[in-house]
């Protein structure tokens, strides 16, 4: 039996004996008010037989039939009672409906002789069974017989049965309510679980903690309201933020272009962005059904790695270019070399071998010479200069700069140098000013690293300085770009320190860099 059925008729059975439950009770409250209401009427005719002059000085006499009997009869004609009977003080009837019982003594106990009303009794007497009460009659302080009045039984029942109905009648209603209810609330149920059972619901909620923690991808779904609904710790650990669920998205610190996603609710395939230090892919879904919008469900891969792989595999595809740009050069020295030494011209030769020991003696030293102490930072110079004279980039050294520290984390300077250089060798090659340069400030402060780059290019156009360092925001044409200068940024306030445009150039100079790396800087051992 499916578990929508089962609920309801557990609860049609709940509403059932409820109601049952309630009919009995009012039923017994029903029997035990009319019969009390019986009593007390019997009560109330008994005390004004009882008060009646005649009575009690017939039933102090003991004076059987005559003016008692004739009493007895109007009474209970009047009243439509089943009887009315006087005693006197010795249990002897002195009036009674049925004239032979007269002189007999009572059938049932006459309590109300010590003085005390008797309310509402059933018992049994030579009249049948009765709802009876008995009253004394007083002569003075004596108590000289008893008044007792009783109404059938029968009576009782018939008002009791005519209520009764009534009283079904409403538990019926209440019933074929409860049900009608209970259909209505299952209908709900199987609406709002989609016709689904308890275990079919429970092996979705595995099943789906099994997919979100089992990929290696993030997943993060927010509903309609723009509300976390779904995360994984993928997600988290990507992203480098806490998303609790029920969260709204203006209150998370996620990157412009993951908030636009979220907000937009538009399809992105592969869209990159930075989180921190990472690289990530994104990839954004709306989610519908029957034509209503459910919200948005984003994934997230970490491109970080592979991202550090293509700058270093550029970086090789760089110092290959260079090294084969060296391979013909020398090829054409030695050919030229060994023309003139065929020629006999052995002057020419020696000449021109010494201009090629000295240009390569002073190419052999590194770009800054003693200004820059630390050999990675050297090595990033040196790079930069060989990709600056392939693009036809004349790459300097701040004549100020000076550092003598070396440094402890080669992979923050590299990427901050790194991206500030490279935007500006580019700026520098597509600008008019000829010669294209770049020029470099490394000034130590303590531990801390400064960094300017300034290059001779067009500057940073107005529209996009504000936003010049989110994700996806370049000045270049071609897409793909808008990432350096985020990394940069992420990096260097990843350690305290921050990048930043000091001058967005104009029609003198181009734009100027400048970041600041706490910490980065450790006294070289002497």
């Amino acid at each position: 039996m499916r578990f929508t059925r089962q609920v309801l008729l557990l609860q049609i059975g709940v509403v059932a004996l409820v109601v049952g439950l309630g009919v009995a009770l009012v039923s017994w409250l029903l029997r035990s008010t009319l019969t009390e209401q019986y009593g007390l009427r019997a009560l109330a005719i008994a005390k004004s037989v009882a008060a009646d002059p005649v009575v009690v000085e017939g039933a102090a006499a003991r004076r059987q039939g005559g003016a008692l009997e004739e009493r007895v009869q109007a009474v209970t004609k009047g009243n439509d009672a089943l009887f009315v009977v006087i005693t006197d003080d010795h249990e002897i009837r002195l009036a009674h409906p049925t004239p032979s019982e007269v002189g007999r003594k009572v059938s049932t106990p006459a309590e109300a002789l010590s003085g005390q009303d008797v309310v509402s009794a059933v018992q049994s007497g030579t009249l049948g069974l009765s709802v009876r009460s008995k009253t004394p009659i007083w002569q003075g302080k004596r108590v000289v017989g008893e008044v007792s009045v009783g109404f059938e039984v029968a009576t009782l029942t018939g008002d009791f049965n005519r209520l009764l109905v009534i009283t079904l009648g409403f538990a019926a209603g209440a019933l074929l309510l409860g049900a009608g209810a209970s259909a209505l609330l299952n209908r709900r149920l199987r609406r709002v679980t989609h016709g689904l059972e308890p275990h079919e619901l429970t092996e979705l909620l595995y099943e789906r903690e099994a997919v979100l923690h089992g990929i290696s991808e993030g997943v993060l779904a927010v509903d309609g309201a723009q509300r976390v609904s779904v995360r994984n710790g993928e997600a988290e650990r990507l992203l480098g933020i806490d998303l609790p669920v029920g969260a709204r998205v203006e209150e998370l610190e996620l990157s412009p272009r993951v908030r636009k996603a979220v907000e937009e609710g538009q399809p992105v395939d592969n869209l990159l962005a930075v989180a921190g230090n990472r690289v990530l892919v994104m990839n954004s879904r709306a989610v519908r059904r029957d034509d209503r919008a459910l919200g948005t469900v984003l994934t997230f891969r970490d491109r970080t790695d592979l991202d550090t792989l293509s700058r270093e595999l550029d970086g090789i595809r760089s110092l290959s270019d260079g090294l084969r740009a060296q391979r013909h050069e020398f090829a054409n020295r030695l050919h030229t070399l060994s023309g003139l030494l065929q020629l006999g011209h052995h002057a020419e030769a020696e000449e021109y071998l010494q201009t090629l020991t000295e240009t390569a003696s002073a190419r052999s030293l590194p770009l800054g010479g003693e200004a820059v102490a630390d050999p990675y930072l050297q090595a990033l110079l040196v790079a930069k200069s060989e990709q600056a004279l392939e693009k036809g980039v004349e790459l300097k050294l701040a004549d100020d700069s000076f550092v003598r520290g070396s440094v402890t984390d080669p992979v923050a300077a590299g990427t901050v140098i790194g991206n500030l250089v490279d935007n500006a060798l580019h700026a520098a090659r597509m600008g008019p000013r000829r010669p294209a340069t770049v020029e470099v400030g490394l000034f130590a402060d303590g531990p801390a690293l400064h960094v300017s780059v300034v290059d001779s290019g067009l500057g940073v156009p107005a529209p996009v300085r504000l936003n010049l360092f989110d994700e996806g925001v370049s000045t270049k044409l071609a897409p793909g770009h808008g990432l350096g200068l985020a990394l940069a940024r992420q990096a260097a306030r990843a350690r305290g320190g921050d990048v930043w445009l000091a001058d967005p150039g104009g029609d003198s100079s181009g734009a100027l860099f400048v970041a600041k790396l706490p910490d980065l800087l450790v006294e070289a051992a002497s």
